[in-house]
């Protein structure tokens, strides 16, 4: 059995080459049809986001399509020249190709680390594979594993609330300052790569009242249809900077674009003002005025710096909990065959760690609903670790006794754990 992973992104290619590679919904639906057809008898799944298209795929054999097959197939659904297309495809197998869907579902191959659309585009590529009927047993197995790590990952680590981008801390910045920050109106100066960067965080936490200012109106017209949310001429920004609750600026200028008396006309209201640009676009004297809250590039710097020292131990902790998971599903994977023993086996350590954790917490009344979650994430990962070196054995067993003498194995230790649980009961009862 073989499974692998073939595909580009943000990192591989530029985004010409991924605008050409993109599948729509009804264009992965009709490529999932064409599969099995075009590269053979196997298990697929399609995912194609804006920062990535990756064709998944699982074999009963040893068998897999080369490089080649799947990047003319790519190139007959795109108007790119396979030739061109493979100097940007990366081809993972096995373990490999099992580490990265798992680090692309727990977002630490995105762009922006702790994205949290990811996962929902891993579920909808995964569905659409089920109703294609081009998912069978190992890719179940496997995208149910991709889920349960980003699951586990952003409920252990605070990987998703760690910005480390100057956009990202002053969206986060924005959400500490208004609590019902999906119906604030933003204005957003500037339409170059920060402004777009700045709606993405917007619409991450839910803004959608957003419109896009910039001196030539044209480029503010192509951002906004991008993002489906409004653009003005620039003439309207003095005007629009009284009614809006927030303004983050990023336009190029050589000097302060907005003094303090542009306000003159304002109503006492929050008014929050981030300005990320250098040089500045606001005058710090704006932050003089009563309920305006004027925060600069330097002003975040520091929280970025928190936040970056606090994001490498999140990405370490959550690297770690792949590997575990990578490992867990390596060892199904190499014994699928006598996997429903595995899982008795697994079930059996599970139910007595299970036993032993309950009767440790029963004394631990006060201890904190997320510290008990963590003890028992790390119970799991001890017993992961533990059968890990159990079934390394069992396939060492199965490749060179066959795979009867690995169930015979496995079979005496459930059962002899079952026999010891017998051996502790009353005389009286086993005598029954």
């Amino acid at each position: 059995m073989k499974i692998a992973v073939v595909g580009i992104n943000h990192k591989t290619a530029p985004l010409p080459m991924r605008e050409k590679l993109f599948f729509s919904t009804m264009q992965v639906t009709h490529a999932l049809q064409q599969l099995p057809t075009r590269l053979g008898d196997a298990e697929y799944v399609l995912l194609s986001t804006c920062n990535r298209t990756e064709l998944y795929l699982a074999t009963r054999g040893d068998t897999i399509p080369k490089l080649n097959e799947v990047a003319e197939f790519f190139g007959e659904s795109s108007s790119l020249n396979p030739d061109e297309l493979k100097t940007s495809l990366y081809f993972y197998q096995d373990e490999e190709a099992v580490r990265h869907l798992l680090t692309v579902a727990s977002s630490l191959d995105s762009m922006v680390i702790g994205e949290p659309q990811i996962i929902a585009q891993v579920k909808e590529s995964y569905r659409l594979a089920v109703a294609a009927q081009t998912a069978g047993k190992i890719i179940n197995r496997l995208f149910h594993c991709a889920f349960a790590t980003s699951k586990e990952v952003y409920t252990l680590t605070s990987i998703a609330q760690r910005r480390v981008s100057v956009a990202g801390v002053a969206i986060e910045l924005a959400g500490q300052i208004f609590e019902d920050i999906p119906s604030a109106r933003v204005a957003v100066i500037g339409a170059g790569q920060m402004g777009e960067l700045l709606i993405k965080h917007l619409q991450d936490v839910g803004c959608s009242d957003i419109t896009v200012y910039n001196r030539t109106f044209r480029r503010a017209q192509v951002l906004a249809e991008q993002f489906k949310i409004s653009a003005a001429k620039w003439e309207n920004l003095q005007s629009a900077l009284q009614q809006v609750d927030i303004v983050v600026a990023a336009a190029l200028t050589e000097e302060h674009l907005f003094e303090k008396t542009i306000f003159h006309s304002r109503r006492k209201r929050a008014l929050l003002i981030i300005d990320i640009a250098v040089p500045r676009n606001f005058d710090p004297a704006v932050n003089e005025l009563d309920e305006v809250y004027l925060y600069s590039v330097d002003d975040l710097a520091q929280v970025i710096q928190e936040n970056l020292q606090a994001r490498q131990e999140d990405i370490d902790q959550a690297c770690r909990i792949i590997t575990d998971n990578v490992e867990s599903f390596m060892d199904w994977f190499a014994l699928s065959d006598i996997g429903p023993l595995i899982g008795k086996l697994r079930q059996k350590f599970q139910q007595i760690s299970h036993t032993e954790l309950e009767r440790f917490l029963a004394g631990e009344a006060s201890l904190p609903a997320l510290q008990k979650q963590k003890m028992e994430a790390a119970v799991e990962r001890i017993i992961n670790k533990l059968l890990h070196r159990l079934i390394q054995n069992f396939h060492t067993v199965a490749r060179n006794y066959g795979l009867q003498q690995a169930s015979d194995l496995i079979d005496s230790i459930i059962s002899y754990e079952d026999r010891s649980a017998d051996s502790q009961l009353p005389l009286d009862d086993q005598m029954d």
